[in-house]
Parts: C-alpha cells; structure tokens; sequence
C-alpha cells in the first residue's frame, strides 16, 4: 500500500469519526431540546392547573376558568406533539370535562376567606402568577387586546379585594374587642384599597358601605352603642361579596 492510499485512509477515517461526532453531537443537542420543550409546556401546565384549583373559588369568573384550561390545553398538544411519557390524553380528558361544567355552569370550586396575613400574601401571590400568565397568553398572540385588558383589570380587583379582606378581617377582630378606634383603622384601610378600583362599579359600592360603617363606629366610640345590627349586615354583604354580588349590584346606583 503506498504512501498516497494510506494518506486518503487516514482522511477518510478522520471525516468518518468527524461525521460520527457532529451527528451524535446533533442528536445530542436535538434530545436536550426536545427535553426542554417538554419541560416548559409541562411547568405551563402544571401552573395553568394549579391556579385553577388554588385560586379561591369565589374569584374565579367562567372567563378566568376558560383561560386556564385553554392555557392546560395548549400545553397538552405541544406535549403530546412532543410524544411525552406524561398522562397527556388523560389530562385532556379532564380539561375538556372541566370546560364543559364551567359552560353549563356546573363548576363549583372551595370559596377561601382571607382571614390572616398569610393566606393574604399566598393568594396574592396566586394572582400575580395569574397576571403574568395572562400577559404571557397575550404576547404569544393566545387572547387578543381586548380580552386581556378586561381579565387583567379584574386580577388587579382581586388583589385589591384580597387585601380589603384582610383589613375586614383584623377589624371584626378588633370589634369582638372592642378596640373600635383600632376597628374604624382598620374599615379606612379596606375602603382605601377598594378605592383603588375605582372604575369597578361594585368596588366603589364596597367603599361607600365601608364609610357607612366607619360613622357608626364613630358615633358608637363617641357613646352611641346603635350600629350591631347593620354591622352584621355589612359582614354578611362583605362575605358574599363576589359569589352573590346581586345583593349590592341591586342596590347600586353607579351614576351618583
């Protein structure tokens, strides 16, 4: 053999490992993508899912829910595109029957009461998450302008409601110890973060029974012990703010 064919060899077996390399570093490379694809799309769905079930129920509007599942479900097809080992069809499968009760009004989720600093911070955590993903929705081209302007504005109502409900909370607290000067502090903060909804017609009705109750307390601290009564009213109203809105939206004249 001479020096020549020996040196085309040599080439020849050099390009073959090159060749061996760059498809296995391809394949390699292509694997680790596919894996990361996967990992994105079951984090999308794993979050859609948990503020599904982790929201409180009575801020969850039929248009919240079919957000989440239509996010669930977007992730399920790129999963199963991506032939993952996860339960895809099963997860579908709940999505599209979830989606059915939400349409025909027949889903009906655990109602949470903010009833301490901590499952304030947790739900509003809960809810900025909810806001981020509907921005992401957004910029994905999933919801047009006009959906996520409207379901945004409403999360950022949730969060001022979250924090209201708290202050509610600490001055009821206060009333059953008869702190009422702590009380009306603490019905100024919650009318404060009402306030902050300012063009939400039901916000603004909160805000003004908040004021109510705050003279009462006033005139209650200045001797006046009236005003029992329409504060159980006002905690039964406050309690079924969201989920029996009716009862302060019949009252509601939002022209004045």
């Amino acid at each position: 053999m001479d020096t020549t064919t020996i040196v085309l060899l040599l080439v020849g077996i050099v390009a073959v490992s090159l060749a061996i390399i760059v498809f296995s570093q391809m394949r390699e490379k292509a694997r680790i993508e596919r894996v990361r694809k996967m990992t994105t799309q079951e984090d999308a769905y794993n979050k859609a899912y948990r503020l599904l079930t982790e929201i409180p129920g009575q801020y969850l509007t039929p248009d919240i829910k079919l957000l989440l599942l239509k996010r669930m479900d977007e992730a399920c097809r790129a999963l199963a595109a991506l032939k993952s080992e996860q339960p895809v069809q099963q997860w579908r499968e709940s999505v599209a029957q979830t989606k059915k009760q939400v349409l025909e009004k027949n889903d009906h989720r655990p109602q949470v009461k903010i009833d301490s600093p901590q499952k304030a911070t947790y739900v509003k955590d809960l809810l900025q998450s909810l806001f981020k993903l509907i921005e992401t929705m957004h910029k994905s081209g999933g919801i047009d302008a006009a959906t996520t302007k409207k379901n945004l504005k409403y999360v950022l109502f949730l969060v001022h409601k979250t924090h209201a409900d708290l202050h509610v909370f600490q001055a009821r607290d206060f009333m059953r110890q008869n702190q009422i000067r702590k009380a009306i502090h603490a019905y100024h903060l919650a009318s404060t973060e009402m306030g902050k909804s300012r063009d939400n017609p039901l916000a603004m009705k909160a805000v003004k029974s908040f004021r109510t109750r705050i003279k009462e307390l006033e005139e209650m601290s200045a001797g006046d012990n009236a005003g029992t009564e329409s504060h159980s009213k006002l905690d039964k109203e406050w309690d079924n703010f969201l989920q029996d809105d009716d009862m302060w939206k019949k009252k509601a004249d939002y022209d004045d």
